[in-house]
Parts: C-alpha cells; sequence; structure tokens
C-alpha cells in the first residue's frame, strides 16, 4: 500500500497542538475497544437460555465457546500483519461493524451449527480490533510513554469486561428479555464506537500535518533499519519473517501466554468456586456480584498502573514491570488458595489477584513497537496475541480437567500460580 506524499512542510512535534492530537487518538482508541468486548465476553449470560431452549449440553456449548476462542487467536495471526498494510483505523472500525453483525446473526440461531458457525466468525472478526488499535497507537507515540499508553488502552479493555457484564444483567435482569437480545442490544454500542472511532482517529501523525516519529526504541537492529527506512514499503512475508527472526518478541509471547493462561483461568473459574451452585441468593450473606466484578475491576486498576511502574520506576524495561506483578500475582493466588471461599477478605484477595495477574499486559503489548518497531507493531502483536491465546486454550481443559478428578475448585488458584511464575521465570529473558 503506498503512502501519501506531503509537498507541504510537516509541523514540528513539540507543540501543544500535537500533544492534543496524541491524547485524542489515545482516547479514541479507548472509547472504540471499551465495547469490543460486548461482541464477545456475553456468551455466559446466554447459556441458561440457549440450554433452556436448544437442550444442548454443556459439553457442547463448550465447543460453542471455544470456536470463538481459537478462531479469535488465528484472528490476531492475521489482522495484526492486515493493520500494518492497510491501516489499524480501517481495520479496527470494520472489526467493530462486521462483528455487531455476526452477533446478531447469532441471536436468530435455531441450533447448535446455527451457534458455533456465526459465533466462531464473530472469533476472527473480534480480533479486528486489539492489533490495529495497537498499531495505530505506536504510530503516535514513543517508547518513552508506551508503557503509560498501553496501560490506558488495557484499562479500556479491563472496562470493557465490566461493561459486558453490566449491560448483560440489565438485558436479562432489568429488561427481563430473552437471550437473543444479549447478542442485538450491547453490541449496538460496539457499533457506535468503531463509527466514531473511524471519524476521529488519524493512522499517522503525518495525517494531520506533523512530523513522524523518531524516539522508537526499537532493539533489534535489523528492525531498527526498517524503521528508519522512510517509505519503503514491506511485503506481509517480509512482515511475519522479520517478527519470527525476533528472538526476544517470541520470548515475551512464551511469557505473556503464560500470564494469559493466569487470567482466563481466573476469568473462566472463579464464579465456578465463588458463586457455587446457589448464585441467584449468594452464600454466607455476601452477594455474588460483588464478587463477580471485584475480578475484572482489580485486572483493569492494574492494567493502567503496571504501564506507569515500567516507564517511570524501570525507564521503560518492561520486563521488570511484568516480572514484579507475575511475582506479586503468584503470592497472591497462593493466599487465595489458603482462604474461606466467602468471606470479604476474600473479596479483596480476588481483588489484587486481578491486579496483578492482568496487570503486565500493558507492559507486554508495548513490548511489541519497542522490540519490532511502529511499522511492525500490528503483526508482531498480533503474533504476541495468537500465542497469548493458544495458551489459554490449552490451560481451560486442563483446569477442568483437574476439577473434574478432584472436585477442589479451590485448586485453580495453585494452577495460577504456577502460571504467574511460569511468566515471570520466562520473562527474565526479555532484558533491553
Amino acid at each position: 500500500m503506498e503512502r501519501t506524499q506531503y509537498s507541504i512542510p510537516l509541523a514540528d512535534n513539540n507543540t501543544p497542538a500535537f500533544r492534543r492530537a496524541q491524547w485524542r487518538m489515545l482516547f479514541a482508541a479507548m472509547f472504540c475497544y471499551l465495547f469490543f468486548y460486548t461482541g464477545r465476553q456475553t456468551f455466559g449470560f446466554a447459556i441458561p437460555g440457549i440450554q433452556a431452549e436448544f437442550g444442548l449440553s454443556s459439553a457442547a456449548l463448550g465447543w460453542i465457546s471455544a470456536s470463538m476462542l481459537w478462531a479469535y487467536a488465528i484472528g490476531q495471526a492475521i489482522n495484526g500483519n492486515l493493520a500494518d498494510k492497510f491501516g489499524g483505523r480501517r481495520i479496527m472500525t470494520t472489526g467493530a461493524v462486521l462483528s455487531c453483525g455476526a452477533n446478531w446473526i447469532v441471536s436468530f440461531a435455531s441450533g447448535f451449527f446455527s451457534l458455533i458457525i456465526p459465533w466462531a466468525a464473530n472469533g476472527y472478526l473480534q480480533a479486528l480490533g486489539w492489533a490495529p488499535g495497537s498499531r495505530l497507537l505506536s504510530n503516535w507515540w514513543g517508547v518513552s510513554e508506551r508503557g503509560k499508553v498501553y496501560g490506558f488502552y488495557v484499562f479500556a479493555a479491563g472496562c470493557a469486561s465490566i461493561l459486558s457484564y453490566v449491560t448483560s444483567v440489565v438485558v436479562i435482569e432489568v429488561f427481563q428479555l430473552e437471550w437473543r437480545w444479549i447478542f442485538r442490544l450491547p453490541v449496538l454500542l460496539m457499533l457506535a464506537g468503531g463509527i466514531l472511532f473511524f471519524f476521529v482517529a488519524r493512522e499517522r501523525p503525518e495525517d494531520l500535518g506533523f512530523k513522524p516519529l523518531e524516539n522508537t526504541g526499537v532493539a533489534n537492529e535489523e528492525d531498527k533499519a526498517q524503521e528508519l527506512a522512510g517509505d519503503v514499503e514491506e511485503t506481509s512475508w517480509q512482515r511475519y519473517k522479520a517478527i519470527l527472526k525476533n528472538v526476544k518478541l517470541l520470548i515475551a509471547a512464551v511469557s505473556l501466554g503464560f500470564q494469559n493462561a493466569a487470567r482466563y483461568g481466573l476469568i473462566i473459574w472463579v464464579p465456578v468456586h465463588f458463586l457455587g451452585s446457589n448464585w441467584k441468593s449468594g452464600d454466607a450473606g455476601i452477594d455474588p456480584i460483588w464478587i463477580t466484578v471485584a475480578l475484572p475491576v482489580g485486572m483493569a486498576v492494574g492494567a493502567l498502573t503496571n504501564g506507569w511502574v515500567s516507564d517511570r520506576l524501570f525507564g521503560s524495561k518492561r520486563y521488570l514491570a511484568i516480572i514484579l506483578y507475575m511475582v506479586l500475582g503468584a503470592i497472591t493466588s497462593l493466599w487465595m488458595w489458603t482462604l474461606p471461599t466467602y468471606s470479604s477478605v476474600a473479596i479483596g484477595a480476588l481483588f489484587l489477584c486481578g491486579f496483578f495477574v492482568y496487570g503486565p499486559a500493558s507492559s507486554f503489548w508495548a513490548l511489541c513497537p519497542d522490540l519490532a518497531g511502529a511499522k511492525r507493531a500490528g503483526t508482531a502483536t498480533g503474533v504476541m496475541n495468537f500465542a497469548s491465546y493458544l495458551f489459554a486454550g490449552l490451560a481451560e481443559p486442563l483446569i477442568g480437567s483437574v476439577l473434574d478428578m478432584t472436585g477442589n475448585t479451590s485448586l485453580i488458584f495453585m494452577i495460577v500460580t504456577i502460571a504467574c511464575a511460569c511468566s515471570a521465570f520466562v520473562a527474565l529473558f526479555v532484558r533491553r
């Protein structure tokens, strides 16, 4: 894809106008992604209604859910490169619009196959969001502030989890609508966010008359040479080849994989441990809503702080912030394993689990442009996210098997502890 040539002199970046433009791009990407989870994290709330109408087993519903997860992983590996080729602004908006349509198709399902096919397609379309948005941000923000920026971006993702929960509860409990409306109403927010993002965001500083960033912070010399090559355009194969040769990026992807396995171990299985069979009324006088919300709230706040820690305390050495939070996540999860299930202390500890386990995500995503350069940031983000969901998908059956064999749901936290420790250990080898 050819770059637009500019015949007029480009404005300097050290101006208040450029600073305002930077923040506008960040908030536009955050606003758009804030609604993306309404298109994929609402399935669990529809399960009771689907089972009642179609009589599907939990195993069958598990395969439907897994189809979306794996399609999302494959989409990440593909769509990050598309963002590098066609621009994150276009790809992210396309994902929001098409995912909204896929959700509506799911809402008209009449059985297993009419559920699994569009839901898997939706997984791929959802993957048009994260990496393209990251690609756009890497064009606008230099290495010294990327931890902070990705902290805000991941914070928006954490808030999206809360929003997907709240909107689903509103549909089912407040509006008293059937399960099909879970796939119709909340996703309208995603549609609006995607359209607004397209009109507000711009792909590069040059599109608004500013000079391109000079402080790319690329660690790999070969990638740095490409970053400074001006208008030289790479093919998709060249980008993938460069990313797969970037050893530190691949090591970071493995560390992220363990982190995401721990994250999904909490997201998927903690409700099984905390809410119990009597989740409608709760146990021991504790409202299950507070238990459910504590985890995504902790995750959102943790992601916001970790990016700041990596920039301010560790001088943009992301691996140190990752190791710190992963070690604390392992300790907190081990503490969770020792606590009684229904207690206010356990809820606070769950908040801290989410805080430390999900927090390093902001540093992981900042590593993509740090290690591969802004021009390859979309492909790098996609490859890393593919690895993260590959690990998460492999971990889920393992956790389920352990719980089936033992019947002890507290073992979730031991598995999360091990995953956090592995992530911290692998991150040691991502030193810059």
